[in-house]
């Protein structure tokens, strides 16, 4: 075997490996949000509590926004976001500049759940992540920024 035929299969063994990882890791994700919803509220489902952390971290947007970012059906989002009313995790206003619309945006409630899942995410990762130095903590972004991108 060729050195450059040797260099592609450590190259696809090692991507195998990445990829075996990565369902890992989503794996745990998924585990994650549901745990961290129910945290939120009991009757939380997990596609709600990531609407829910987008539209606290964004300060408000509209149903409009959340169909596009997540590419979901808006009659999904719509159901969504009433059940997210219903538990009171987020409220609706009329837009300012275009009445059609509503400005979602979370209640005190829902942000200071989402502040205390928040917290507890971070401890984990930094404890998860403790032997590591800043650079390889900086390639893992840049890895992760990379496959976001692709």
């Amino acid at each position: 075997m060729s050195s450059g035929t040797a260099a592609a299969a450590d190259v696809d063994e090692a991507l195998a490996e990445f990829q075996s990882q990565l369902n890992l890791m989503f794996a745990k994700a998924r585990t994650l949000w549901k745990e961290s919803a129910a945290r939120v509220h009991p009757e939380l489902q997990p596609s709600g509590y990531k609407l829910l952390t987008f539209v606290a971290r964004s300060g408000g947007t509209n149903a409009h926004q959340l169909a596009d970012c997540f590419e979901m059906d808006k009659s999904v989002v719509s159901r969504q976001v009433r059940m997210l009313e219903d538990l009171g995790l987020l409220e609706s206003r009329p837009d300012e500049h275009d009445g059609r619309l509503r400005v979602l945006t979370a209640t005190p409630a829902a942000r200071e759940a989402l502040a205390a899942v928040r917290a507890d995410h971070a401890d984990r990762m930094r404890a998860a992540m403790i032997e590591l130095t800043p650079d390889e903590v900086a390639v893992a972004s840049k890895v992760f920024r990379i496959l976001a991108e692709a």
